[in-house]
């Protein structure tokens, strides 16, 4: 097997879990993944990223404090979300959301369930680990970027070792709430969160896999 065989088993392999078991990662595999994935690399080196991890009775007071501040209304973002989902990235979007919805068995117009499927978000999917992902409020948008390289590398690291993951931008729908909650920065922007632990196999959540385009709808061969 090739180094590329083996990033392609890790990239094909990894998916994003709606479902976790309690069982806690061990700390030293936790630092293995964060020791691997700020090798990301950044703009002049920046290495924007940082981390706020939590375990334990951390992710529980959390998952509580961010379940209920959710439930209460709408959050805001620290970055401009998208502003539409034009032609077929809106398609995608529907087709991931009806994945979801046919696997658990929420059915079209059940706007209950919908509702309920939306708020497992911010229980973090019972996670015993959540990861919350910041960056300098002054590197703006590339800073950002660069972070998502980070994110990358760490839900890969995570599938090396047999661990599961979500990055859930959701959580980052209410950055002013995290920020406050663990005391981060307002230099800081939140950027999203990575939810992580083992996968509950047996929910259906965890049933189904996402597609990918094929290379004549991402590429334009110039020669």
């Amino acid at each position: 097997m090739t180094q590329l065989d083996t990033l392609n088993a890790l990239l094909t392999s990894r998916y994003s879990c709606r479902a976790f078991t309690d069982k806690a990662v061990p700390p030293d595999h936790i630092e293995q993944i964060i020791t691997s994935a700020k090798q990301a690399p950044s703009w002049c080196n920046a290495q924007p990223w940082q981390l706020v991890v939590t375990s334990g009775a951390a992710t529980q007071t959390f998952r509580e404090a961010l379940g209920a501040e959710a439930r209460e209304g709408a959050g805001k973002l620290d970055l401009q979300g998208p502003e539409a989902y034009p032609g077929v990235y809106g398609d995608r979007r529907r087709t991931v959301g009806w994945q979801l919805y046919d696997a658990v068995g929420v059915k079209k117009g059940d706007r209950d369930a919908s509702r309920h499927q939306m708020l497992r978000n911010f229980d973090l999917f019972d996670a015993p680990h959540v990861a919350i992902v910041t960056s300098p409020r002054a590197l703006g948008g590339y800073g950002a970027m660069d972070t998502g390289g980070f994110v990358l590398a760490f839900t890969l690291a995570a599938r090396a070792l047999g661990v599961d993951t979500i990055a859930q931008a959701a959580v980052a729908n209410y950055a002013e709430f995290v920020r406050e909650h663990f005391g981060i920065g307002n230099d800081r922007l939140v950027l999203c969160a990575i939810s992580f632990g083992y996968a509950d196999n047996e929910h259906p959540a965890n049933s189904f896999r996402t597609g990918r385009a094929d290379l004549p709808e991402i590429v334009e061969w110039r020669s």
